[in-house]
């Protein structure tokens, strides 16, 4: 996999950090059909980001919880793809780089409830 090389919004030029993680991508089957956390407690989200070790799927930074990002600091999982929708791109927490997963997009276990 490549890694997505984006603008420096300073410079403007590329930037080319790899991604020293991808070791870890995994394919998973997705934990549930909604944030996990934000299904048990009726909590709403924007956007869903999968975890690429476990499967865990989580609400994005823009959600009120941002329970994918809490599932990095509890687990060390570097890498999330962004789950719904599906982007065919991942993040790697560690090295804050963006991944290409577009030949590994992982499947939706079906229609994702709307919170937002």
């Amino acid at each position: 996999m490549l890694p997505i090389e984006p603008l420096d919004e300073v410079s403007g030029n590329l930037m080319s950090n790899e991604c020293s993680h991808e070791n870890t991508i995994r394919d998973v089957t997705p934990s549930a059909r909604g944030c996990d956390e934000c299904l048990k407690t009726g909590s709403s989200w924007l956007h869903l980001w999968l975890c690429r070790t476990c499967g865990y799927v989580g609400c994005c930074d823009d959600s009120p919880n941002r329970h994918a990002t809490k599932h990095f600091h509890a687990t060390g999982h570097p890498i999330i793809e962004g789950y719904d929708p599906p982007e065919g791109w991942a993040w790697c927490y560690i090295d804050e780089v963006f991944v290409d997963l577009s030949d590994s997009i992982t499947p939706q276990l079906g229609p994702i409830p709307r919170y937002y």
